[in-house]
């Protein structure tokens, strides 16, 4: 089941949690509160009457309109001012009231209570790919929707943190009666990935969906079309692409559901270092300095207590590099060493870990050692083809380099494979670099307004705007973007400061763009 999350400012409200964040760490706010807040978030802009915002804090009671005066004034006074120093809530005179700040909003997983079972070590997940259904009326194409699950499961096996049934005990169940629910409870599995193949003379469908059979929340579906006549030798290339962007969708998602799972848990008097990095894995996706300084802690204390764990140290080099991207290193230089440091010790416990050599690459990146950064990324995606990571990292590190046409292709990819993670604003922020500085100042501007539906605050983003309409000549757009640039903060890092030390010419282009959006 996916809820909606809202982010705005420094906020991010997650009313399935009934939590609300500021710079990652929780906010207390009363229930009657975060009803009224979630209610004109949930209006997207628009005026909400205040009788139904009286409706949602005080359901089935008859209250005095001064009591939702009250509680919207201290509502203000919890968020502060908004951009600008404007307030985030305007009052609509004698209608009611809504909210002026822009809003990013994005679905996730709910995510249930933990159980009793809380206390115990955390175990490595376990997924089963379930024979995908044949719907195209035709008994012959079997052999085809087999094929795509068969890729599938071979795609997945690629990941090192999860278990992957094998194909001899998932497709035992084919054609028997019972759900995805009743299939993974017989394995022993807590995730089910099933789906279905429809194929006709011009065109194939695949259906999937991802289910955490312990809750029953579907956390993630999707659909893929591909047109075209083939014949028996393409088919097996089109499988082929299906099953890479089936696995390299629902990896990032069972990552996420659980970091989640792990950060709920009550923490073991004796966590291993399993249990740590799952929790800094929770932290780090928050993509905040609080949480990202947290998430180090618990990656050095992972690999602390279980040095030969790959996994803590992978991750040690993505937050150290992450914590230098985005300005919240007090040494940026002692953190990128020791992001590097970190990826080359996980590279050689486990070479065939993709995560691994995208440690060392994005470490890499921000070390200036474009080289090494692209070779790892490489390899990451050797050793998985599905791996979102690999090919973004790669295309960032071809942008950095001063490729910005080589790096267009590797970044499309990448976010074709993991549409949803929280960071695609910067990825799209490297892209429009990258179209921008190969000529195509039209994708560029694409790339810049998925960053700012990501993140409406960001910075960058605006500015890579702005000197994309300049370069169009649209000069009301680029007056439009400065000065809504001029009303946001910049971030306290540049994670774009390895491409400006390269490319000074790049840079100058930039400058000569930015004059004429203010002109």
């Amino acid at each position: 089941m996916l809820e909606k999350r809202f982010a705005f400012g420094p906020y991010v409200l997650d009313p399935g949690r009934g939590t609300l964040l500021r710079d990652g760490v929780p906010v207390a706010i009363g229930r009657r509160a975060m009803a009224l807040l979630r209610a004109l978030l949930e209006a997207d802009g628009q005026v909400v009457p205040k009788s139904q915002l009286m409706d949602a804090a005080w359901p089935g009671a008859f209250v005095e309109e001064s009591n939702l005066s009250v509680q919207i004034a201290a509502l203000r006074k919890l968020l502060g001012a908004g951009p600008a120093g404007v307030e985030w809530i305007a009052t609509a005179s004698r209608a009611g009231y809504r909210f002026a700040g822009p809003v990013a909003v994005s679905e996730v997983a709910q995510v249930e209570p933990p159980d009793a079972h809380t206390g115990e070590p955390v175990r490595k997940p376990s997924i089963a790919v379930l024979p995908f259904a044949n719907l195209s009326g035709d008994a012959a194409q079997e052999y085809f929707a087999d094929g795509i699950s068969e890729d599938v499961i071979t795609a997945l096996s690629r990941f090192r943190w999860f278990a992957v049934v094998s194909r001899n005990s998932s497709f035992a169940f084919k054609g028997r009666p019972g759900g995805a629910r009743e299939v993974a409870h017989a394995l022993g599995v807590r995730y089910a990935l099933e789906g279905s193949v429809r194929r006709s003379a011009r065109s194939i469908r695949i259906s999937a969906r991802l289910v955490d059979t312990a809750t029953a929340n579907q956390l993630w579906a999707d659909r893929f079309d591909f047109g075209g006549d083939f014949d028996l030798g393409e088919m097996f290339a089109v499988q082929d692409r299906i099953a890479t962007q089936v696995a390299g969708a629902i990896e990032p998602e069972l990552l996420r559901n659980e970091s989640a799972l792990v950060a709920r848990r009550q923490r073991r008097v004796d966590p291993t270092g399993w249990d740590l990095v799952h929790r800094g894995a929770w932290f780090f996706h928050q993509v905040t300095r609080p949480t990202h300084l947290r998430a180090r802690e618990l990656f050095r204390e992972a690999a602390r207590i279980d040095p030969e764990l790959a996994d803590a140290h992978l991750w040690l080099a993505r937050v150290s590099a992450g914590l230098v991207a985005y300005g919240w290193s007090d040494d940026a230089a002692s953190s990128l060493r020791e992001g590097v440091d970190a990826g080359l010790r996980a590279v050689q416990l486990d070479e065939q870990n993709p995560y691994a050599h995208y440690g060392l690459a994005i470490a890499s990146v921000y070390a200036d050692r474009f080289d090494r950064a692209i070779r790892a990324a490489e390899r990451a995606i050797e050793c998985s083809p599905s791996f979102a990571l690999g090919h973004l990292v790669l295309g960032m590190a071809h942008a950095f380099a001063g490729d910005a046409a080589g790096a267009v292709a590797p970044l499309e990819h990448g976010l074709r494979l993991d549409s949803h993670d929280r960071q695609n604003f910067v990825w799209n922020e490297i892209l429009a670099w990258a179209h921008l500085f190969s000529g195509n100042p039209v994708r560029a501007l694409e790339c810049a307004t998925r960053a700012m539906k990501i993140r409406p605050d960001w910075r960058p983003a605006l500015e890579i705007a702005a000197c994309c309409h300049a370069g169009l000549g649209d000069a009301d757009a680029a007056r439009a973007c400065v000065e809504q640039i001029d009303r946001t903060a910049p971030p306290p890092g540049d994670a774009l400061a390895p491409l400006r030390r390269r490319n000074p010419q790049w840079v100058a282009e930039a400058e000569a763009l930015m004059r004429a959006a203010r002109s």
